[in-house]
């Protein structure tokens, strides 16, 4: 319908998509500002701002698409930055972003002791908008908010997200642009963590992928590399397997993923360019309580800054430079 046609038919246009804004009152996560996107033709999601714009909870047509991790959705104050202790307010969820300076393992870099992935999914964004509203006959849903990394005497990036559906379609976008503001080179590593789950993921789902190369990170990825696009039921005492892609793209640089899973009849693509990430990493977890398959498009592999500066591919940013990233997640019928 056109705009005027549909308002003779509503009273709001929150009967038929649009965002939520709320604050969450119990548990860990209390008092963590929430946003709740629908798109009116099925695909649902939440964006939490106090998590630097990252988001939770996803659905489409009814049927949830994520993992939630046993913390669920966690307020940042509860972070721990040494060692493992990221896992401790990790929530899984669509998007939690690793970054910006660093993520992968735990490690010392110098005299700086560096937890897993980074501090960027426990910074709440400022001057967080919503900019939604009607372009011609289409309703564009529009969330934007800034999130800077950064200490005196340190690195300092910004990133500026803008998370945006378009009223009766079922994709979202996702743009970053991160910039050094501060007056020397920064390293830059991002990882996109999008971790997926139950009835999504099962073994009746297939992970349709055609990369270049795969390596395993591991001893017992290399044992199922054959099968890293097909998944099992959960299994006690199970290890993760890790993969390494390195991405076909065509002549733009464009390159997909896609999840699909027949007995549901959802099919979910992620969709990115090499240009700005030319990495993509595969977490598959098969354990009972902890099923998720991660699908990470970066700018970097899962290592961490000492192992990416060994290899002679660490990313900087220098002082005033600016990167622009692009993601879409599409949901369609089989």
């Amino acid at each position: 319908m056109k705009k005027n046609e549909l308002f003779q038919y509503i009273g709001n246009i929150s009967q038929i998509g649009g965002s939520r804004h709320y604050v969450l009152s119990d548990g860990r996560g209390g008092n963590m500002r929430g946003i709740d996107v629908n798109s009116g033709s099925g695909l649902q999601y939440t964006i939490l701002p106090d998590r630097g714009m990252d988001i939770s909870l996803a659905s489409y047509k009814g049927q949830n698409l994520v993992y939630l991790s046993c913390n669920g959705e966690t307020h940042p104050a509860f972070f721990e930055p040494e060692n493992f202790g990221w896992l401790n307010t990790f929530t899984g969820g669509l998007l939690t972003t690793c970054g910006l300076t660093y993520l992968g393992a735990p490690v010392k870099d110098g005299e700086e002791q560096l937890g897993l992935h980074g501090r960027y999914s426990t910074i709440p964004a400022r001057q967080v908008a919503d900019l939604s509203g009607w372009v011609g006959d289409e309703y564009h849903i529009k969330l934007r908010g800034i999130i800077e990394e950064g200490h005196i005497f340190g690195n300092k990036l910004r990133l500026e997200r803008e998370i945006s559906s378009v009223q009766g379609q079922n994709i979202i976008g996702i743009q970053d642009t991160v910039t050094n503001f501060g007056y020397k080179s920064s390293p830059y590593t991002i990882l996109y963590h999008m971790n997926f789950g139950y009835p999504l993921l099962c073994e009746y789902s297939e992970l349709i992928i055609d990369p270049e190369d795969t390596s395993p990170a591991t001893p017992f990825a290399a044992e199922g590399i054959n099968e890293f696009r097909r998944f099992i039921k959960p299994q006690a005492n199970c290890q993760e397997q890790v993969y390494y892609h390195t991405m076909k793209a065509d002549s733009k640089g464009e390159t997909n993923v896609c999840l699909q899973n027949k007995k549901l009849g959802i099919s979910l693509k992620i969709k990115f360019n090499t240009a700005r990430l030319p990495y993509f990493t595969e977490w598959k977890m098969m354990g009972m309580g902890e099923y998720v398959l991660g699908l990470e498009p970066g700018n970097v592999h899962a290592k961490n800054r000492v192992a990416l500066r060994e290899d002679n591919i660490l990313p900087y940013l220098k002082a005033g430079e600016s990167v622009t990233n692009n993601i879409e997640v599409l949901l369609s019928d089989l």
